[in-house]
């Protein structure tokens, strides 16, 4: 039952309504068997010479009751166990979004998107299946055939049910063979599945730059190479499925000519009468759809197996840093790391080397290295995102891991390197943090930000839509949107990684002296590759293959005539070439 143990309690709050629904579909079940047994009466009625006018009437009132029995029955188990199977997909649905906005970025660097999103919609489709068609199956095979095979012993004759149900063990056997293959064959469609999902989504996001580089044939290619192999698996299980179901339909043919030659020599013999066969021959047709059923039923609940083990490998997935701790208050905002070394998970090269420093509340912090030098990753395990050595990392005096992981990012403005903004307005995507949103503070930190008057410039101004990832604006106002953001959140600690990369010098410098007023307050912790960015921090710390190689105020690594120094002179060469 293991497989169960993330909807077992779902199930158990809805045993009732399930249970409903069984018995209703018991009852149309039954009221299905006494057709055959009226027509059966009807004949024999005829064949006696004892058929009236009265009889004919009741006979189809009979036939009307039962068929609006039968009607009635039907809607309300549909609404029971259909209603409960849409419920539950509704419910996992929720769960694992749930689970999957809690993760830590290490299941994220190691699961594609296009697989997560296969399993958010494909498989969960699945389990419903399994669970509402699935169990409707289940039932009605098994009581229709019980009920059936009651009815032709005890109404019609013992002999003739055992010779004509002999056929049956063989589907039995063959099920049990074909189901397993099913599973299997299933569970590489599925993950064919998630393979196109991933590709289409990679292409969609990065559509311009395979414009941009010429590669849309290319990338088909590589498309329709993922998509024939889905088709092949697909096919490979259709096969499967395409043997079993005609195999069944097969079986209950055999039964229904066994029945016409053995049960018309009974009708000679007067053994039983016409109407007796005629009713057998119907609950033998009734039969079939058991049998069919069988077939439907062994491909659902393998296809559901298995989507429901897909389901739960997210479900049972833990992340490696801490959540729910959530020890002392922050007092302030300083910020220190203490002989802080770091690796990645599954790697064995440090990034981050006895790395230390300190900065007070209110007091700024600049980050200078090249492209590697571990800056982005010294900015990840500020936020937590990675697990963090304990004794290495402390906020306001308090070290992080005894920090939630909510209480530690509410402190925090972030802007990453790439700008995301969402498929909203830009007023929800800079009020991103709060659910009333203060259109005034907004406009505020647009202006903060040196985005405003370009806003403003919009039809819609800030009510403008933005298209996925904010396509529809440039770089820069991406970035300075992202930077409104951060700033909006009013945080006690705001960190800009090289988050002016896409603007030119003399914007920046005007950006950085609006962004200085509203820092005053604040610890800042700037992140660039330009000297200008970072000039008038209080201290800087420069980062070299992991290690501290320089640090101190940009007057102090000016004069040390070191690493800092020769990145300075080289960017202020490179200055004066372009005012030339």
């Amino acid at each position: 039952m293991g497989i169960f143990k993330h909807v077992k309690e779902f199930l158990r709050q809805n045993r009732l309504r399930y249970l409903i629904g069984v018995i209703l579909l018991v009852g149309v079940d039954l009221l299905q068997l006494i057709t055959p047994l009226i027509t059966g009466s009807f004949v024999d009625a005829i064949g006696s010479g004892n058929l009236t006018k009265k009889s004919i009437i009741i006979y189809m009132a009979s036939v009307i009751l039962v068929t609006l029995g039968v009607a009635l029955g039907r809607f309300g188990w549909r609404m029971t166990i259909i209603g409960v199977a849409k419920k539950l997909e509704y419910k996992l649905r929720e769960m694992v979004f749930h689970k999957l906005t809690d993760l830590d970025q290490i299941y994220y660097n190691s699961h594609k998107t296009g697989d997560i999103m296969a399993r958010c919609t494909n498989d969960i489709s699945t389990v419903r299946q399994a669970f509402g068609q699935g169990t409707i199956l289940v039932v009605d095979s098994f009581f229709m055939a019980i009920m059936a095979i009651t009815i032709m012993v005890t109404r019609v004759s013992p002999t003739l049910t055992i010779i004509a149900l002999i056929p049956l063990p063989i589907v039995a056997i063959v099920m049990t063979i074909i189901t397993k293959t099913i599973g299997k064959k299933f569970k590489r469609v599925q993950e064919a599945f998630s393979n196109i999902s991933d590709r289409a989504q990679e292409s969609f996001s990065g559509i311009r730059i395979i414009k941009s580089f010429v590669q849309e044939k290319i990338n088909l290619h590589f498309f329709n190479e993922a998509n024939k192999e889905n088709l092949n698996r697909s096919l490979d299980l259709v096969k499967v499925q395409g043997v079993l179901h005609p195999f069944v339909a097969t079986i209950a043919s055999v039964s229904l000519i066994v029945t016409i030659f053995y049960g018309g020599n009974l009708v000679i013999d007067q053994v039983i009468t016409l109407g007796e066969l005629v009713s057998f021959i119907a609950l033998i047709g009734m039969m079939t759809w058991p049998m069919m059923a069988l077939g439907f039923m062994f491909t659902l609940i393998q296809r559901g197996k298995v989507s429901l083990n897909r389901i739960n490998e997210i479900l049972d997935s833990k992340s490696s840093v801490d959540m729910e701790v959530d020890g002392l208050d922050l007092l302030n905002s300083s910020l220190e790391v203490k002989n802080l070394s770091f690796k990645y998970p599954g790697t064995n090269n440090y990034v981050l080397k006895n790395i230390s420093f300190k900065i007070d509340s209110g007091s700024s912090l600049a980050i200078v290295g090249h492209t590697g030098a571990g800056k982005s990753t010294l900015v990840e395990l500020l936020l937590k995102t990675y697990t963090v050595p304990n004794g290495t990392i402390f906020i306001g005096g308090v070290d992080i891991n005894y920090l939630s992981v909510d209480k530690l990012r509410s402190r925090i403005g972030y802007v990453p390197q790439s700008s995301f903004l969402f498929s909203k307005s830009i007023k929800q995507n800079i009020g991103f943090n709060t659910h009333d949103i203060n259109e005034e503070r907004v406009k505020e930190m647009s202006k903060v930000s040196m985005v405003y008057d370009e806003i403003e410039s919009l039809d819609k101004k800030f009510e403008t839509e933005l298209g996925e990832r904010g396509v529809n604006l440039s770089g820069g106002q991406k970035q300075r949107i992202a930077i409104a953001r951060a700033f909006y959140k009013s945080p006690g600690i705001i960190i800009l990684d090289d988050s002016l990369s896409a603007v030119d010098t003399k914007t920046e410098e005007r950006i950085l002296h609006h962004v200085r007023e509203e820092l005053m307050d604040k610890t800042a912790v700037l992140i660039s590759h330009r000297i200008s960015t970072v000039k008038d921090v209080d201290h800087i710390v420069v980062l070299k293959d992991g290690y501290i190689i320089e640090e101190g105020s940009h007057q102090k690594l000016i004069t040390l005539n070191g690493y800092y120094n020769g990145l300075y002179e080289k960017q202020q060469l490179e200055e004066k070439i372009l005012e030339e």
